[in-house]
């Protein structure tokens, strides 16, 4: 049974239609993920569910009794307060009285005075008379879940943390629906795989903007797409979704392309004269009229971002040798006995939780910062351009032209000369958007003028340091095959994993207490290798299965039983993945959930079961092999 339903949605702010005859409904228990271009109406959609903005026209069909919570892109600066508080406003009205009884009893705790305690008995008999003291318990029992400290300021905490807080925030009402703009952004991978975890348990359905593909193909169970205000529904997994889009937008161009020449035919009938306009023929003409309003009303697919990178002159060899590097600061060891090396050509990946010292290693390895102690020696000839994710590089108030120009009229890319305008409008700023000032972008439109500034300079080191938040899916996939293709030498800090995994060459990855390990590949070539007591901050993926170094010295001998068991794991293991397929692929079927409520439960059950007992075998597998 659907729990939301919209109706031929419009939703227009003086230009062509951002949400255009728009239907969607959603299920109990679905987590569909909502895709599309930067500005083609995702965050508005989302804002039209929750009533944020009101439609043109059209209907939304909501039962009363459907609550609705959202958690938005970016973090509200104006947010003050302790972590109950912010956790408790989720509530509304009752949230004040909730957050005066917190505060009473931290105050009776520390003030035993007359006073303290008939206040505190004043807020509790206007809890008992609003009801709320329920309300109290679940906000206590979101902090316990979420593992958030009540107590803690709001406005210390990292970015991370606050949009932990505010997700607790959008929980504690228990909606039935949650709306989740770009919910991975700014987060470190244990985050990222923590909200994987605790989306996954949740029992109400989910509409989900986001970027991450590794987090999107792990959570939908469907897929829809904004496409030029049309929204269209794919029931299927997201490498399933890019085979059948393909399949639609040749479908579409075809159409168009036929279309195009017949109304060709019939701009060369109607130049004839009279023939067009005698009695009998007035029909086609109407038709032709027709058919030019069809064609003027057609929008165009959004072009792609065309990126190229200049290049500078070729550094040499050796771009960076460290050797037994330390770093401290403020009497903690940043990084420990750190020795790599890394050639021209290298792409270099640098994985590690928020704060653990990523920023500090990438000014290291460019000699911006001098270690504590060790030997850091630097290349000849490099040139560098930095990616910076706070985005400090830009001028807020001025426009895009001039934060990219820098009052240069043309720009020289590989030797030849294109105007600034044009080569904006490479990376889809129109000339009117160009002389926008920067406050007035969106987070993708900042990123790609961030990209644009770093890709107009000669460079032979890329710095890229988070370069794919808020970046739509085929900008983000132009990007990847630009790195990939980069002759140059790349180091990259990134917390999306299927990145990572595409474009770089080795990865430096912060372990405990200050160690800075190398392992080839990417991220999951790092799952794969690291020894298991190593402690990163990011959770294993249930698939990874280890590689166990082989002490044959000190391996003990297995049992008959136990040495049967391991040789009938693979097979198993196997099953059970291929059970996994088939619940995945029966729940992304487009009926799935229009079935019984008690038939779902019964797949969902057996979803979970499936999973449990894979990684119940994986986990045996490892403890036999170790």
């Amino acid at each position: 049974m659907a729990i939301i339903r919209l109706r031929n949605i419009n939703v227009s702010f003086g230009g062509p239609a951002v949400l255009e005859q728009v239907n969607l409904s959603i299920e109990a228990g679905e987590r569909v993920s909502l895709l599309g271009r930067n500005g083609t109406g995702k965050s508005s959609l989302l804002k039209v569910i929750s009533g944020l903005i009101k439609p043109d026209n059209g209907e939304i069909d909501i039962n009363k009794s459907v609550k609705i919570a959202s958690l938005e892109q970016e973090v509200p600066y104006d947010l003050q307060g302790s972590i109950f508080d912010v956790v408790a406003s989720g509530l509304g009205s009752k949230a004040e009285l909730l957050k005066a009884y917190h505060h009473a009893t931290h105050r009776v705790a520390e003030d035993y005075s007359e006073q303290a305690f008939a206040e505190l008995e004043r807020i509790q008999h206007e809890i008992e008379v609003a009801d709320a003291w329920g309300l109290n318990q679940q906000v206590e029992a979101v902090l316990s879940k979420m593992k958030l400290d009540g107590d803690a300021d709001f406005t210390q905490l990292s970015g991370g943390m606050r949009r932990r807080v505010l997700l607790a925030k959008a929980l504690v009402v228990q909606p039935d629906l949650l709306l989740l703009d770009e919910p991975t952004n700014h987060l470190d991978l244990e985050a990222i795989q923590w909200l994987e975890e605790q989306l996954l348990s949740y029992k109400g359905a989910l509409l989900f903007i986001t970027h991450d593909r590794a987090f999107m193909r792990k959570l939908s169970t469907r897929i829809v797409e904004l496409d030029r205000g049309k929204l269209v529904s794919f029931p299927c997994d997201y490498t399933t979704y890019l085979t059948r889009r393909e399949e639609l937008l040749h479908a579409e161009e075809q159409a168009n392309n036929l279309f195009d020449k017949r109304l060709a035919q019939e701009e060369v009938w109607i130049r004839q004269g009279i023939k067009a306009r005698r009695t009998r023929n007035e029909g086609r003409v109407r038709a032709l009229e027709k058919m030019r309003n069809e064609r003027a009303d057609r929008r165009q697919k959004t072009g792609n971002v065309d990126m190229k990178i200049v290049r500078g002159e070729q550094s040499g060899k050796l771009v960076v040798e460290v050797e037994d590097v330390n770093f401290d600061y403020d009497g903690r060891s940043i990084i420990k006995n750190f020795s790599t090396t890394i050639l021209r050509g290298d792409k270099v990946g640098i994985i590690g939780p928020n704060g653990a010292g990523k920023t500090t290693l990438l000014k290291i390895l460019l000699g911006q910062l001098q270690p504590s102690s060790g030997k850091v020696t630097l290349g000849t000839k490099q040139a560098i351009a930095y990616f910076d994710q706070m985005r400090d590089q830009l001028d807020e108030e001025s426009s895009v032209l001039d934060n990219l120009s820098e009052g240069r009229e043309f720009i020289e890319i590989n030797g030849a000369r294109k105007h600034v305008i044009g080569y904006l409008q490479d990376f889809l700023f129109a000339p009117e958007r160009a002389r926008s000032p920067v406050k007035a972008l969106s987070g993708g439109e900042r990123n790609r003028l961030l990209l644009a500034r770093l890709f107009s300079k000669p460079a032979n080191i890329l710095v890229l340091d988070e370069p794919t938040n808020d970046l739509d899916i085929e900008t983000l996939e132009l990007l990847e095959e630009l790195v990939f293709n980069y002759t140059g030498t790349i180091l990259l800090v990134s917390h999306d994993r299927e990145f990572v995994n595409n474009v770089v060459s080795n990865t430096l990855v912060f372990e405990k207490d200050g160690k800075v390990s190398e392992y080839v590949g990417g991220y999951d070539d790092w799952l794969r290798q690291r020894p298991q007591d190593s402690d990163s901050g990011v959770v294993k993926s249930e698939k990874s299965v280890p590689k166990i170094a082989k002490d044959k010295g000190s391996k003990k001998k297995l049992s008959y039983k136990d040495q049967h068991e391991i040789d009938e794991l693979p097979l198993k293991i196997e099953k059970l993945e291929a059970a996994l397929e088939s619940v995945h692929a029966q729940m992304a079927a487009p009926d799935f959930f229009q079935q019984d409520k008690n038939e779902i439960l019964k797949v969902q059950n057996l979803l979970k079961e499936t999973e449990q007992a894979l990684e119940a075998s994986y986990r045996r597998w490892e403890e036999l092999e170790a």
